[in-house]
């Protein structure tokens, strides 16, 4: 099976598609769609259709995968169902043990990449709380939102007006107006 993408309708997908078929694949999944994009309803329709001993192939490896993670996910995923994966211009075909190595060592940077980003996220972050920063969020509501808090509070006290109808005189949501009403009735201002 093949699979060719272009990422806008002005692209052509002729290259790809004549490659795919003069390789020998019987069917083509074509699609206009850009690869940072989730949904891709012909890959995902192609790996349906996906049987043990089939091969995946495509013109180029960035055609397949959003990432190098996510290329390397969809191959794995091949793999556990028994597909063969091959990239034209890439040289590599997991049907042979080259091809097999060439793709583990891309799996293998994209885990050591992974791994050194970690690392730099946890040495950032242990440095920021040695120097008394807290991430997240910060606790309770700004001044502006807490003074909001208070007129929902005597607004509601007076029970001239619903939530609905405080909600809109505020300007925010009905969800958050009852959020403001429990920081209200707390006492829980951060006061910032």
């Amino acid at each position: 099976m093949g699979y060719a993408r272009v990422s806008t309708h002005d692209q052509r997908l002729e290259l790809q598609t004549d490659a795919l078929a003069q390789c020998g694949c019987q069917q083509i999944y074509r699609e206009r769609k850009s690869g940072k994009t989730r949904e891709r309803p012909e890959l995902e329709k192609m790996i349906s259709q996906l049987r043990s001993g089939d091969t995946v192939v495509v013109w180029k490896l960035d055609r397949l995968g959003r990432s190098l993670r996510d290329l390397i996910d969809l191959v794995a995923e091949f793999q556990e169902r028994g597909v063969e994966f091959v990239s034209l211009q890439d040289g590599i075909n997991t049907a042979t043990p080259t091809g097999r190595f060439t793709f583990n060592v891309f799996a293998s940077l994209a885990e050591f990449e992974r791994e050194l980003i970690r690392e730099r996220t946890n040495a950032g972050l242990a440095s920021a709380r040695a120097r008394g920063k807290r991430g997240g969020r910060p606790a309770g509501l700004s001044k502006s939102a807490m003074e909001k808090a208070r007129s929902a509070r005597i607004l509601y006290d007076s029970k001239i007006k619903t939530v609905e109808e405080i909600a809109q005189t505020l300007g925010i949501g009905r969800a958050t107006c009852y959020r403001y009403l429990g920081q209200a009735d707390s006492g829980d201002a951060a006061g910032k």
